[in-house]
């Protein structure tokens, strides 16, 4: 699984508190005592994936080293509506203070996990569910850590990481020459070529990539791309797919689809610290 790096971490949760507290901190939370205590249950609204654990203690961490942050759940693990997920417990002035950055890191990374878990357990175990580069700039790795916790796989990190020949490419150059001339500067990277309709891929069929990512196409027509290109490449579908159409696509045979609404519309777990 991609993991997230301590100090990674921890600079993602100071500059999310830098933002919420600069310049003078929380001047509503600066009126309670400072000496008042308490143990603050983390619940769960509704059912979902619990993701981000660390950031939320990190959070706290950060603000106050003596906030003793006990997880109920592990990282990764289902929640099920009013389920007490950690137990916060220290100067309750600090814990307001980071109450709202630890609840967004919670609730955005468990949204995307739980998002991902829905459309995983749709289609089996054959084909594979994947992310892609429709995220939050600066927040790419949070959100595909995320897919990985919900049971996606992730695709290329970024735009060094693989070839990607897509449309936008072909409109300016031949698809045959794009790809030939990938395959020369590949370096140990792997090549996926993009095509919307069966014309395009028979023009490409036995040239040597990875990937044939079929882009927008109907149930009938993907299912005979999948045929086409199955002994040749691995197989990707993506384009406008949703829980109510991904088993269809995945019954194509197709090895994985990317789908680019679990980064960029994924709902945030509803998500409550109860005082």
């Amino acid at each position: 699984m991609l993991k997230l790096n301590k100090n990674f971490v921890r600079n993602i949760c100071k500059k999310a508190l830098n933002e919420d507290l600069y310049p003078s901190g929380d001047i509503t939370s600066a009126l309670i005592d400072r000496k008042i205590k308490k143990k603050i249950k983390l619940i769960s609204n509704q059912n979902g994936i619990i993701a981000g654990l660390n950031f939320a203690k990190e959070t706290f961490g950060l603000i106050d080293k003596q906030i003793k942050f006990s997880t109920k759940k592990k990282e990764g693990s289902i929640v099920k509506k009013n389920e007490v997920i950690a137990t916060i417990e220290g100067r309750v002035q600090n814990i307001l203070i980071g109450e709202r950055v630890a609840l967004n890191f919670l609730s955005h990374i468990s949204g995307i996990a739980t998002k991902t878990n829905l459309f995983v357990n749709k289609v089996g175990k054959k084909t594979k569910i994947c992310c892609t580069r429709k995220t939050i700039p600066t927040l790419r790795y949070v959100q595909k850590y995320a897919v990985k916790v919900g049971g996606g796989l992730n695709h290329r990190f970024n735009l060094s990481d693989e070839f990607l020949i897509k449309d936008n490419h072909v409109a300016i150059c031949d698809i045959k020459s794009l790809i030939l001339k990938a395959i020369k500067n590949k370096k140990g990277r792997k090549i996926t070529v993009e095509v919307d309709n069966l014309n395009q891929l028979k023009q490409i069929i036995g040239l040597k990539f990875n990937t044939v990512l079929l882009d927008n196409m109907n149930i009938t027509t993907l299912k005979k791309a999948v045929k086409l290109a199955k002994k040749y490449y691995k197989t990707e579908a993506s384009g406008n797919i949703n829980l109510k159409t991904v088993k269809k696509v995945a019954q194509t045979g197709v090895d994985r689809i990317s789908i680019g609404s679990l980064t960029h519309s994924s709902s945030a777990l509803d998500l409550k610290l109860d005082i």
